[in-house]
Parts: structure tokens; C-alpha cells; sequence
């Protein structure tokens, strides 16, 4: 019967255990198999601190796992506190002197993040590395080409690794994990050793979940960037239409006050195209002059000059090259064209820089311009460029509005005057058909007539006797000069404007009497206060009647 065991001697009995059994294994057979498998499953299996080792590492990458997705949680917006803490436990779980994060633009590749490099080391690999195309001398460049994770034990016994890079970093191993997207990269995860000893599967696996957190981090920063940008387009979309709609309502309430309109357009450009200025430009006595204006600070320091400035056809400004053209122009920086009068632009703003001339066409033929200003070189969006090209749209219909109006209340008042005479006409006729032999009551009528059609103060009726005028009806008159006139002959002097009438036997229009030498101006305007005078002659057969 074998003899107990003593604790103090387990050790040492195993061993003989072990050396009985290793010397008996090469015996052949069954049981010489059996005990050469006892014996090597003695030598691997793990002891308790090994199993303690691994318990703790685990745990760490659990818990380093963990801390990235919950930076991951609180920065959607922001990638960089991830890539951050992804190379920091990356170096320190994986037993590496560095980590470092490469994003991948599908052209160059760029540093995001690093862990452990020194200040030196990182000025002298920045040069090697920094913003370049993905190379095989590279290990996290070879894991963009190939799409696949890359683990070299020593990159100086590696053909294609360049021993510049490992030289001035000071690694041996190296391993990158290329961060995918549909299949495509978009960048890298490498960490390196000091030694050529290899990296563990569980260290590759780590990696690549870290790779995997990186690539989370950065889908996030794209969603949320891509979700910024079209609520930015929605925002700006509602705006552009809602100030549209606001215009549109303007000229609908304004039908006939272009002004208004105009002032409104300028205004809205400015403001949604973010200019300093924004101004309409219509034509004035053969020329193009400031129609309207956005009620800027620019504008007032400007507005003398503005009202002073008068534009023709050109390629020398913007608003004259966008006549000339008929067509949208515009110049990022008109202080870098060569068509460009720099004069003109350093009048104005100290110097503007970038501009935009939309016309207003109607028939193709431009009847205006909108102009836009930036005192910086900042380009307008294809957006703003729209907007200010419908808002041009919208002058041009409020301008053919109020052009149509206006024909339309000119005929209205030709024809309304047309009968009114033809009325007036119709009476006198009729008083001189139901008058015979009388002529007061014609010439009562006549004058009537004439004064209230031709929106006179008052009127007179005279006739010639001798060298002289008798007056024969008096409408309104004011009473001193009534006075004057009745029972008496007017004799005028060669000036005034009765003289005139009887020399030249035509229409004499005064249009202000004050303005007449004084013997032309008698008591039409002393007594009856008048000002703009008309006499038309009464001729029989170029006799002067009247």
C-alpha cells in the first residue's frame, strides 16, 4: 500500500511523479501513450495566477470597451474624445509603446489621434506620414490597400516596411486594423511594440473591436453632420420661400406702389444672401440710377455718392456687364478682374470684393438690375444666386404691373376726357340750337365748359373791339378783377400775352406769369392772383374775333 502523502513534500513527489512517468512514456503501447498525454496536459495546464491573469485582462478590455461606447453615447457630434481614448487603452492593453487613429479621405491619410509619442518623435514621423497616400512602407497605409488587418512581428526583417519610419519611431512590431465602411476605408487603428515579439489573438480581437468603436464614433459625426446640413438646406429652403411669399404679398398689396416692392426685394436679398448691400438699378433718362436699396449702414454711409452714380452698358461694372449680357454675372472678386473698373469699386465700401448682378428682363430685354455686395471675397451659394434670380422675377411683374396700371389709367383718363369733351361740345351745341340770336347764353356755356375741362380757377370770354378786348363773359373771376374788366376795353402792350394773341393770332400758354417781364403780367396776376395762363384766339377765316 503507497504511503500518504505529506503536504510539505506534495511538490517534490509530483516531480518524481512526473520524471517516473516521463521515463516510462517512451515505453510502447496504450499505457505508454496514456502517461505521455498525463504528462504533457500536467505541463499546460494553467495555474491559478495564470487564470487570474487572464481573469484581469478581460476585464480591463470589458471595461475599456465600455468607457469608449459611452464617450461614443455622449459625443454623436464629435469623433475626436473617441479616437482619444480608443488609442490610450489601445497602448496601454496591448503592451505598445503607441497608438495612433488614420482617417482615410479616399486620397490622403492623416493623423486623428495618438497615444505615447514623444514631441520629437512625433515632428520627425509627422514628415514620413503625415498626409500621404496609403503605401505598402506603411503598415496602417498596406491595411487601407489590402482592407485587411495587418500584423508584422519585426518590420526590419519586412522587405516593404520602411526602415526610415521604424527607425525614427523605435518599433519592431506592428499591427493596424483598417476601419471599413460598405466595404470601403475610411481609415486605420495601428499600435506598435518596442520588441519584435508578436501580438496575442485576444490583443488582434481587441483592436478590432476598438477599430470597430472608431468607425461607430465616425458614422456618427457623418450622420449627424449629413442630418445638420439638410435641416441647415430645410431651414434655408423655408426661408427663401417664406421671404418669396412675403414679396408676392407685397406686390399683391401693392399693386401700384413699385416703391414698396422694390424697397422690400432689396431688403430680402440682402438679408438671405448675407450681403452688405443690395441694390436695384432702373432706368432714368437714358441711363441706369439707384432704383432702390437694403437700408444697410453701408447704404447710408454711400447714399450721396449712390444717387449720384449713373450707369450705362459696360464690362466695366457689374450691373453694366449684367446689361450688356443679359445674363447673371457673377465675380468672386471683382479687384482680381481685368474687366473690372477698380475705381469704381473702391468708391464704395473701401473696396468690395466679391459681387452679383441679376437682371430684371422683360421680353428678354433687361429693364433693371439687382446687385449684391460683399466687402469680403466670399462667393454666394448656387441657393442665394436662385433666390436673388426669382426675386428678379418678381420686380420684373411688379414693374409690368404697375406699367399696365398706368396705360390703363392713361387710356381710362384719355376717353374719360374724350367724352367729357364731347359732352361739353354736345351742350354748347344744344344751347345754340335752343339760343338763336342770342349769344350770351352761348358764350356762358363755352366758357363754362372750357373752365371745368380744363381744370381752370376761372375764365373769360372777350371779344375784339378795335384795338382792344371787350369782355363778354366772366366765370369765377375773382371779384376785384371782375370789376376791372366789365364796361371796359383791355388794351395790351406787344408782351402781353392778349398783345401776343392778337399779333401772331395762335395759342398763347403762359406757364407762369410771375415769371414774365412786368408789363407782360397786368391785373391777371395783381388782382386775380393767376399764374398759369392759356388764351386761345377766336378766328374767322384768320380774322380775330376773340
Amino acid at each position: 500500500m503507497a504511503r500518504p502523502l505529506e503536504l510539505d513534500k506534495v511538490g517534490h513527489r509530483h516531480e518524481a511523479l512526473e520524471g517516473d512517468m516521463g521515463r516510462r512514456s517512451t515505453a510502447k503501447g496504450p499505457l505508454g501513450k496514456t502517461r505521455r498525454t498525463l504528462v504533457s496536459k500536467a505541463r499546460k495546464a494553467p495555474t491559478a495566477a495564470d487564470l487570474q491573469k487572464r481573469l484581469d485582462e478581460a476585464l480591463q478590455q470589458q471595461t475599456a470597451t465600455s468607457e469608449v461606447l459611452g464617450i461614443i453615447r455622449r459625443s454623436p457630434a464629435d469623433a475626436q474624445p473617441v479616437f482619444d481614448a480608443i488609442v490610450q487603452s489601445a497602448a496601454r492593453l496591448c503592451g505598445a509603446i503607441f497608438g495612433v487613429v488614420y482617417l482615410y479621405d479616399g486620397d490622403r491619410m492623416r493623423i486623428a489621434a495618438t497615444r505615447h509619442f514623444s514631441s520629437e518623435a512625433m515632428s520627425r514621423i509627422q514628415g514620413i506620414q503625415e498626409l500621404k497616400r496609403p503605401a505598402r512602407s506603411h503598415l496602417a497605409g498596406r491595411a487601407i490597400l489590402d482592407r485587411a488587418i495587418v500584423h508584422v512581428r519585426d518590420v526590419l526583417a519586412d522587405p516593404e516596411y520602411s526602415r526610415e519610419l521604424a527607425i525614427a519611431g523605435g518599433w519592431r512590431a506592428v499591427l493596424s486594423v483598417p476601419l471599413l465602411r460598405d466595404g470601403e476605408p475610411v481609415g486605420a487603428l495601428s499600435v506598435a511594440k518596442a520588441e519584435p515579439t508578436p501580438f496575442s489573438d485576444r490583443q488582434i480581437h481587441l483592436l478590432s473591436t476598438f477599430a470597430d468603436q472608431a468607425l461607430i464614433a465616425i458614422e456618427n459625426v457623418r450622420l449627424f453632420e449629413a442630418e445638420k446640413q439638410r435641416t441647415a438646406e430645410l431651414s434655408e429652403s423655408l426661408q427663401q420661400q417664406t421671404a418669396t411669399a412675403d414679396v408676392l404679398k407685397v406686390i399683391s398689396r401693392s399693386t401700384f406702389d413699385l416703391q414698396t416692392v422694390l424697397n422690400t426685394l432689396a431688403e430680402s436679398a440682402a438679408q438671405l444672401c448675407d450681403a452688405e448691400l443690395a441694390n436695384i438699378w432702373r432706368p432714368n433718362d437714358g441711363v441706369y440710377r439707384l432704383a432702390a436699396s437694403s437700408r444697410s449702414k453701408v447704404y447710408f454711409e454711400n447714399k450721396k455718392y449712390l444717387e449720384t452714380v449713373a450707369i450705362e452698358p459696360s464690362r466695366g461694372t457689374i450691373v453694366g456687364r449684367t446689361l450688356l449680357d443679359g445674363k447673371t454675372v457673377h465675380v468672386h472678386d471683382v479687384q482680381a478682374d481685368p474687366d473690372h473698373n477698380v475705381s469704381v469699386a473702391i468708391n464704395l465700401l473701401g473696396g468690395y470684393r466679391t459681387v452679383l448682378g441679376v437682371p430684371l428682363q422683360r421680353e428678354g430685354v433687361p429693364i433693371g438690375v439687382i446687385a449684391l455686395i460683399r466687402s469680403t471675397v466670399r462667393p454666394f451659394t448656387e441657393k442665394q444666386i436662385e433666390l436673388v434670380e426669382t426675386f428678379a422675377d418678381q420686380a420684373v411683374i411688379a414693374i409690368e404691373n404697375v406699367r399696365l396700371f398706368d396705360e390703363v389709367q392713361a387710356r381710362t383718363h384719355e376717353l374719360a376726357e374724350s367724352l367729357e369733351q364731347q359732352t361739353a361740345t354736345s351742350e354748347v351745341l344744344k344751347v345754340i340750337s335752343s339760343s338763336a340770336g342770342e349769344l350770351e347764353p352761348v358764350f356762358n356755356a363755352m366758357l363754362d365748359n372750357a373752365t371745368r375741362i380744363c381744370e381752370a380757377k376761372f375764365g373769360i370770354l372777350q371779344l375784339c373791339e378795335g384795338d382792344g378786348f371787350r369782355a363778354v363773359a366772366l366765370h369765377d373771376v375773382p371779384p376785384a378783377y371782375a370789376e376791372k374788366r366789365r364796361n371796359s376795353v383791355l388794351r395790351p402792350g406787344p408782351i402781353h400775352p392778349l398783345g401776343r394773341v392778337a399779333r401772331t393770332h395762335q395759342t398763347i400758354h403762359v406757364a407762369d406769369i410771375l415769371a414774365e417781364p412786368e408789363d407782360a403780367r397786368g391785373g391777371l396776376a395783381t388782382l386775380a392772383g393767376a399764374r398759369t395762363i392759356l388764351n386761345v384766339p377766336m378766328l374767322k377765316e384768320n380774322q380775330l374775333m376773340g
